[in-house]
C-alpha cells in the first residue's frame, strides 16, 4: 500500500470513537468530503448509516486493533476514542492509544491522535505553545499525556493535536446542556471563574482534523479556538446565545475545592493558523454566526 503526505487526498479513512460527539461530525463532514469512512464504537449502537461501516473495538485489546485496522486498511486513522473518569480511563485513553498507534505504524497509514490542553498544570498566565512540555494535575491529563509520549515513540509521522473544550449545537454537547440546566434551574453547580480555556466549536475542529489529514505535518499541534475565556464566562456566553439570562448562573473558584485543577490551559494556536485554512474560531464569533438563526440550537 503507498501513501501520499504531500497534500493528496486520502480515500479511506477510519475514525475511532466514532459514536462520540467529535466522532460523530467527523463522519458527516469526510463523508461529504468524498472520504471512504470505517469509524469504530463500543458502549453506544452505532446508528444506521449505510455509507458508514461500523466495526466494534475495544482499544484496550490490542489484537482487536489490528484485526480491526487490519480488515479495513486505512489510509488514515483519526483517534479520538477516550475515557475521562470511569475505571477503563488508562486502559483506553493511555493504553488504547498507544495500540492504535503501535498497528497504524505497522500499516503504514497516516495517524492524527486527540490530545488535551490538560496535559499542562495551568500554572502559567501566558499561553502554552507546542514546545511546552507536559506537566499534567490530573488522572485524565496523565494518561493524555503518558499516550502523546507512547505515539511519539512508536508512530514517527503522526500528529498529535492538543484540543480544548469541544462545544456544538446540532445536537448540543454536553458542556452546553450543563450550562442550559443551570440556568434553567434543573441542576444546582458553579461554573469556575479562575478556569482558563480556549473552546472550539466541533466542526471547526473536524474540518481543521481533515485538512490536516492531507498534509504532511508530524509532531504536536495546537487546535483551539482563538478566544480565552473561563468557563464561567463562556458559560454565560452560551446561556444568553440560546436566550436565557445569565444572570441566574453561580460562579466559583476550583481554588476552594480540595481536588488541584490546571486554571490556565490556554493553547497558543499561531503554528496551526499558519498552517490551515479552516479558521479557528473564537467563542463570540461562532455564537454570532448562530444567534440570528435560533431554530440551529435544537434545544431540548
Amino acid at each position: 500500500m503507498t501513501h501520499d503526505y504531500s497534500g493528496k487526498r486520502m480515500q479511506r479513512l477510519f475514525i475511532t470513537g466514532g459514536t462520540g460527539y467529535l466522532g460523530r461530525t467527523l463522519i458527516r463532514l469526510a463523508e461529504g468530503q468524498g472520504w471512504q469512512v470505517a469509524a469504530s464504537y463500543f458502549s453506544q449502537t452505532p446508528p444506521v448509516d449505510p455509507t458508514t461501516r461500523w466495526f466494534a473495538l475495544d482499544v484496550g485489546n490490542v489484537a482487536s486493533v489490528a484485526q480491526v485496522l487490519g480488515t479495513f486498511q486505512p489510509d488514515v486513522v483519526i483517534h479520538t476514542a477516550f475515557r475521562q473518569h470511569d475505571p477503563d480511563l488508562w486502559a483506553v485513553t493511555a493504553t488504547g492509544a498507544c495500540h492504535v498507534a503501535t498497528v497504524v505504524q505497522q500499516l503504514g497509514a497516516r495517524l492524527i491522535h486527540l490530545s488535551s490542553d490538560v496535559i499542562f498544570d495551568g500554572e502559567r498566565s501566558d499561553a502554552y505553545t507546542e514546545r511546552d512540555p507536559p506537566n499534567p494535575i490530573t488522572a485524565y491529563g496523565r494518561a493524555k499525556a503518558y499516550a502523546e509520549q507512547c505515539i511519539q515513540e512508536v508512530c514517527s509521522t503522526a500528529i498529535i493535536v492538543r484540543t480544548s473544550l469541544t462545544y456544538g449545537f446540532e445536537p448540543l454537547d454536553r458542556h452546553t446542556q450543563f450550562v442550559l440546566n443551570l440556568v434553567q434551574g434543573t441542576l444546582q453547580g458553579q461554573l469556575f471563574q479562575d478556569e482558563y480555556r480556549c473552546p472550539i466549536f466541533v466542526a471547526d475542529l473536524a474540518l481543521a482534523l481533515l485538512e490536516l489529514a492531507q498534509t504532511s505535518y508530524q509532531g504536536v499541534l495546537h487546535v483551539a479556538g482563538a478566544e480565552r475565556m473561563s468557563r464561567f464566562e463562556f458559560g454565560a456566553q452560551l446561556a444568553r446565545a440560546h436566550g436565557y439570562n445569565p444572570a441566574y448562573l453561580q460562579s466559583g473558584l476550583s481554588t476552594a475545592y480540595a481536588e488541584r485543577r490546571p486554571r490556565n490551559c490556554t493553547l497558543d494556536i499561531r503554528l496551526a493558523q499558519s498552517l490551515l485554512q479552516t479558521p479557528l474560531r473564537g467563542v463570540s464569533a461562532v455564537l454570532r454566526a448562530y444567534a440570528p438563526h435560533p431554530d440551529s440550537f435544537n434545544i431540548t
